[in-house]
C-alpha cells in the first residue's frame, strides 16, 4: 500500500527558515529562489560528451549539474570535466565510498551519496571529513528503489515512512559528526509516497529539500507526475531545489522543471505561453503556429508571456494581457505587443515569423532600457 498524500501538514518550516547551502554559486535554502537540477546522461568518461552536455543544460538555466560518478575512470574524467566547465557540479556517487572521496579531491562542487547503498559509519564520517575539509555540501539522497532492508514494510516493500527514516539516519550521522552543510532528497516513483515522505523530512529537519519524482518517465507522463508532486509540495513550501526525472534528453527536464515554477509564481524564467485550447470558431492552424514559435524561441530565457488565441471571445483580453499575443479570424490574425495591436490582418503564413520578430525586438528594446538604467545607476 502507498502513503497516504493526507498526512498531516503543521509544523513545516517554511523555505525561508531552512538553512542555506551554498553549491559553488548557487544557494540552496533560506528563502532562496528554487533552483532547478538536471544529470548528464551521456558515458560519465566521454569528457568531450559531458562538456558538451552540460553546456547545452547551462543554455537551457539549468544551474546545478549532477554527473554519474560510477567507478575510477569516471574520476578522471571528472577533474577533466570539472577543469573545463564553470557550473555548478554535482558528483554522484553509489556503493563505493573511495569513489565519493576521490570527487571530492577532483574538485566537485557537491556531492550526493545514497544512503541505501553507503552505510558504513566509517566510512561516512571520512567522506564527512573529506567534505568538511574542502566546504563542499553533501546530498542524502534517498530512493524508495534502493532502501536497506530494515527500512521496508513486513512484505519487503518500501514506504514513506522508511523512506524518510533512511535519508533522516545518514543526517543524523553526518551532523553527529559535526557536519550540516546538507542537502536531504527522499523521491520515488510514486507520487503519494514520495509526498508523504517529504512532508516527514521537511517537519524533522530544517536542512534544505531537494525534491523531484524519480523515474517518472518519458516526457509527457513523466513531466505530468512530476507536475503533480512537485506542485503539491511547493504549493505546501517544500522544495528548495528540484530535478524533474524524465527519459530522454535532459534539457526537457530543465524546460519542464521551469514551467512548474513558473505555474506556481515561484520563478519567472523563460516564456509563459497561453494557448488556446481551441474550439469550432478557429480558423487559423493554432497548433502549426504554436509549434513553429515554440521551436523557434527555444532560446529565450527572459520572463514574458505570448498569448496564442484561435478567436475574439478571449483572445482580445489575452493578448492585451500578455506581453505578445495573436488573436485569430479567419485564415488570419491581430498581432498585439505590450497591449498594443500592432498588425490588424497578418495571413497565417506570416504570423510564425512576423510574431518572432516582434518577440525580439521587445526583448532587445528590455535589454537597451536594463542597460541605460544600471548606467544612470552607477552615476548617481
Amino acid at each position: 500500500m502507498t502513503a497516504s498524500v493526507r498526512e498531516p501538514t503543521d509544523r513545516l518550516r517554511p523555505r525561508a527558515e531552512r538553512r542555506v547551502v551554498r553549491v559553488r554559486c548557487v544557494e540552496i535554502g533560506g528563502g532562496s529562489p528554487v533552483s532547478v537540477q538536471s544529470m548528464t546522461n551521456v558515458d560519465s568518461c566521454d569528457v568531450e560528451a559531458t562538456v558538451t552536455q552540460i553546456e547545452r543544460l547551462v543554455r537551457s538555466g539549468c544551474e546545478i549539474v549532477r554527473v554519474a560518478v560510477p567507478h575510477r575512470d569516471a574520476v578522471a574524467a571528472l577533474r577533466e570535466i570539472r577543469a573545463r566547465v564553470d557550473a555548478p557540479l554535482v558528483a554522484d556517487v553509489h556503493f563505493d565510498h573511495r569513489l565519493a572521496l576521490a570527487a571530492i579531491d577532483a574538485g566537485i562542487d557537491k556531492l550526493r551519496l545514497n544512503p541505501g547503498n553507503i552505510q558504513n559509519a566509517d566510512h561516512i564520517a571520512r567522506v564527512a571529513d573529506a567534505a568538511g575539509t574542502a566546504g563542499i555540501p553533501i546530498r542524502v539522497g534517498a530512493n524508495s528503489g534502493s532502501l536497506a532492508k530494515r527500512f521496508l514494510d513486513a512484505s519487503g516493500r518500501p514506504t514513506a515512512r522508511g523512506l524518510a527514516d533512511s535519508a533522516l539516519e545518514e543526517v543524523h550521522q553526518l551532523e553527529r559528526r559535526g557536519f550540516d552543510r546538507i542537502v536531504v532528497s527522499v523521491k520515488g516513483a510514486d507520487v503519494s509516497m514520495t509526498v508523504a515522505a517529504n512532508r516527514r523530512v521537511a517537519r524533522e529537519t530544517d536542512h534544505p529539500i531537494h525534491i523531484g519524482i524519480t523515474e517518472a518517465g518519458t516526457a509527457w507522463e513523466g513531466g505530468l507526475r512530476s507536475a503533480v508532486g512537485l506542485g503539491i509540495l511547493l504549493t505546501e513550501g517544500i522544495g528548495d531545489t528540484l530535478r524533474v526525472s524524465l527519459t530522454g534528453d535532459p534539457v526537457a527536464e530543465v524546460r519542464t522543471a521551469f514551467a512548474i515554477l513558473r505555474s506556481l509564481g515561484l520563478r519567472q524564467r523563460g516564456i509563459t505561453w497561453h494557448i488556446c485550447p481551441t474550439c469550432g470558431r478557429t480558423r487559423i492552424d493554432l497548433l502549426r503556429l504554436a509549434d513553429a514559435l515554440q521551436a523557434a524561441l527555444d532560446d529565450v530565457l527572459e520572463s514574458l508571456t505570448i498569448a496564442l488565441m484561435g478567436c475574439s471571445v478571449n483572445g482580445i483580453g489575452e493578448a492585451r494581457d500578455a506581453d505578445v499575443g495573436v488573436v485569430g479570424g479567419d485564415r488570419r490574425a491581430a498581432v498585439y505587443v505590450e497591449g498594443q495591436q500592432l498588425h490588424h490582418a497578418v495571413g497565417e503564413d506570416a504570423l510564425p515569423s512576423l510574431v518572432e520578430s516582434e518577440v525580439r525586438a521587445l526583448l532587445s528594446r528590455r535589454s537597451i532600457a536594463r542597460q541605460a538604467s544600471a548606467g544612470n545607476a552607477r552615476s548617481v
